[in-house]
Parts: C-alpha cells; structure tokens; sequence
C-alpha cells in the first residue's frame, strides 16, 4: 500500500516541461521513465515520509526502500534521498547498497548518494576501506563511480586520508565516461587538500601505480585549473604537466 501511496504523490508532483529538461541532462536515461520532479521537492517529500511514519507508527519508508528494482528516475533518487537519512551504522548502509546499486543505471542519482553513516567518526574506516575496495573491483560503472565519490568525500582529509588510496583510483581501468570523471574529480580534489601526495601522480616518470591513462590526466588538470582551492602559480605548474593525446 505504502509504494502505491508514493508513486502516487510522485505523479502529482510531474512537470512535463522540467521533465524536457531533465532528460536533456541524463541522456542515458530514458525519458518514458521521468516524470520531472525537481531536486528540492524530492528532498522534501523524503523528509515528510520519515516525518508521518514517525508520527504514524507506520513503515511506508522501510516498505519503499524494500521495493527493488524501481520503475521511475524519480523513484530511484527518492531512494537514494531516503538511504542517506534513515542508515545510521556503517554496516547496515554495505547491506542497503550493496541491494541498490545495481539498479543504479545514471550519474545523477549515484551522486546523490551521500549516506550519512559513513560521515561519522562511530563509522570504521577499514571497514568502509575494504567495501570501497570491493567495490572499484565491481565492474559495474555506477557502482565504482559510486565508490570513488565517497572516497573523495570521506577520506580526503585527515587523518582518513592515506596516500595508497591514491593508488587505488590510479588502478581503476575503465573506458565508461561516467567513471573517467569521477577518478579525474577525486584527482583534482586531492591536488586541493593534498597536493604534496596528489602531484607526484601527474609527473612525467610518475609510478606505475600512480599513473593515470592520458585522457584521466588531462581531465584531472582541466579540473583542479577550475578550482578555487588551488593558487594561480600551482595550477600554471599543472598546465606544463598536460600530456599530449589524440582523445577527446
């Protein structure tokens, strides 16, 4: 009853011009399957179901959260909304995931994705290590992007940060777009907060280990040149270290 109720809601809140839109901005995702609900009132809409099954007694959101695979883009970001509310340990957001991911099939609700249990400084971080490890070995695109994205946003900093996870995203090998730019985003991103680790990866004679293919180079280059994080003379330095390719 609980997923009948939501996906009527989710109907209601259809908007066929932002759905255009939208569709425009995640090719790969089919327009039949949008109904064009903006961000912000997916958000809301998450926080009002948590809301009435605590005031209700009711169990609308474990039900929906339960009711893999979706049907809807909609559905599937109003999903991942609810998993980074309502997961509170480490080890019951490997189980949540490990379900949801392989029915993540686009960029924008991986990203999305931001479970606050792993923010926590309760959470293991070995333990987030080694299902981030299993994960980059997946094989599955939104699932590696997935967990380069949390390694970017949990383990940048210290004392989380550690330079072999450097290598760990050296040594993802991917043609899939949608993983090349999240390992360029995570390299761009550790020049800002760890430069002195992070440039050693872009040097001419870097290590096998740390070495990334050219197009995941030059894309990390373009990308930490558009940081605010990182000084002019640092990202003119950056600029010489451009290799020349033939890819686009």
């Amino acid at each position: 009853m609980g997923y009948e109720v939501i996906a009527g809601h989710l109907h209601a809140l259809a908007d066929t011009s932002y759905k255009a839109f939208n569709a425009t901005l995640i090719p790969n995702v089919s327009p039949e399957t949008m109904l064009g609900i903006r961000v912000p009132q997916l958000r809301s809409y998450a926080k009002e179901l948590l809301r009435s099954d605590m005031d209700g007694g009711t169990h609308v959101v474990e039900d929906f959260l339960e009711a893999l695979p979706h049907t809807l883009f909609e559905e599937n970001m109003l999903h991942a909304m609810l998993l980074n509310l309502t997961v509170h340990s480490a080890d019951e957001a490997f189980r949540m995931l490990d379900r949801f991911l392989p029915h993540v099939d686009n960029w924008a609700v991986c990203d999305a994705l931001n479970v606050r249990a792993f923010h926590s400084s309760k959470a293991d971080s070995h333990a987030v290590l080694r299902k981030i490890n299993a994960w980059t070995g997946s094989g599955d695109t939104y699932t590696i992007r997935y967990a380069v994205d949390l390694l970017m946003k949990d383990f940048l900093d210290d004392p989380r940060f550690d330079p072999e996870q450097l290598e760990l995203v050296a040594g993802i090998r991917s043609d899939d777009y949608y993983v090349n730019m999240v390992r360029a985003w995570y390299v761009a991103t550790a020049l800002a907060k760890q430069w002195d680790a992070t440039i050693v990866m872009l040097f001419p004679d870097a290590p096998g280990e740390l070495r990334l293919d050219d197009w995941t180079h030059n894309k990390s280059i373009q990308k930490a040149c558009e940081s605010r994080r990182i000084t002019a003379e640092r990202k003119s330095y950056l600029r010489t270290l451009k290799r020349n390719s033939h890819r686009e």
